[in-house]
């Protein structure tokens, strides 16, 4: 831009209200003398255009970019020839665009893929870290080579149901952040699938939304695989009447969940000896996602209550 027209620099003309819309509407070269008659914000502005020629400006594929302003500085100077060389000015920067465009794009996508690179590399090594865990925690409470096999065959399921949720995805058209993996109440359904039973309703879920990054997704699914095959085993799942509610809401900076079972055998009192199923699950709670983890042995059947960042489940 110049002269008077340099105070427009960075800005944009109302699509319905200016000679550029009038332009792009009749797809043609469009001459207009004293535009500053007719659309208040050039008066306003200050600037005076004794005459006006408008190419319009389109990208590759037809897209509209906007339109070329050429201001003479008297009435009656631009013709025919004008328009003409104008227009084809207009096709030859169009295609200049769109060229920009593309490889822009193009690096756009090489960066993404980068990026989602990056992301499987430090998820795999996670897992890797994971499942190492899993088998010293599993070879600790097993008591013979059958029975860990079955546990650790069941946290690998957990992990794998929960890693199959994780599908980071990422666009060519603009850079931005890997989005967050899953919904909670996705994770909490994928987990307890396996326990429920047909024609019965054992599991309620309830909640709002909240967005899971691949490692809160990853953890969470096994402290929810542990509570229910605790459940399956002494608790509300060793009954065909028991049931399990699960719930949780935002407080403050953090998320409340509860674990409620019910229906399942009573339970006289706290057991003396931990599992080492309920210490994965609090340590993953403490350590791994910075939240608490409280047991409470109600008769009628545990409670399990965690406070959780929310600022943690993101990652």
């Amino acid at each position: 831009l110049k002269g008077e027209l340099t105070r427009f620099e960075g800005a944009t003309t109302p699509r319905n209200y200016s000679p550029c819309g009038v332009c792009l509407d009749r797809f043609e070269p469009t001459l207009t003398r004293r535009p500053e008659r007719y659309y208040t914000w050039i008066a306003e502005a200050g600037v005076s255009c004794p005459e006006v020629l408008l190419v319009p400006l389109y990208v590759a594929r037809g897209q509209p970019l906007g339109t070329l302003w050429i201001v003479s500085e008297q009435e009656g100077y631009f013709d025919s020839g004008h328009a003409r060389i104008m227009r084809e000015l207009a096709s030859f920067t169009g295609i200049a665009l769109s060229i920009l465009q593309d490889r822009q794009q193009l690096q756009d996508a090489v960066t993404q893929q980068e990026i989602l690179t990056a992301e499987i590399s430090h998820r795999v090594k996670n897992l890797f870290s994971i499942v190492d865990a899993m088998i010293h925690i599993s070879k600790r409470s097993a008591t013979s080579v059958a029975d860990m096999a079955t546990i650790l065959s069941g946290r690998l399921h957990a992990l794998a149901a929960a890693h199959a949720l994780v599908r980071p995805s990422f666009s060519t058209r603009e850079s931005q952040p890997l989005q967050p993996a899953a919904s909670l109440s996705t994770l909490i359904l994928t987990i307890l699938k396996p326990h429920e039973m047909v024609g019965a309703a054992r599991f309620v879920v309830e909640g709002p939304d909240i967005r899971l990054g691949s490692q809160a997704t990853t953890s969470l699914a096994l402290v929810f695989h542990e509570l229910a095959t605790n459940a399956a085993k002494y608790g509300a799942l060793l009954r065909d009447e028991g049931r399990v509610s699960i719930s949780w809401g935002q407080e403050g900076e953090a998320l409340a969940l509860q674990w409620r079972e019910s229906g399942g055998p009573v339970i006289a009192a706290e057991p003396v000896q931990k599992g080492f199923g309920s210490t994965l699950a609090r340590n993953t709670i403490i350590y791994q996602l910075g939240g608490t983890f409280t047991l409470d042995w109600q008769a009628q059947g545990l409670v399990a209550s965690f406070l959780l960042p929310l600022a943690n489940l993101a990652h």
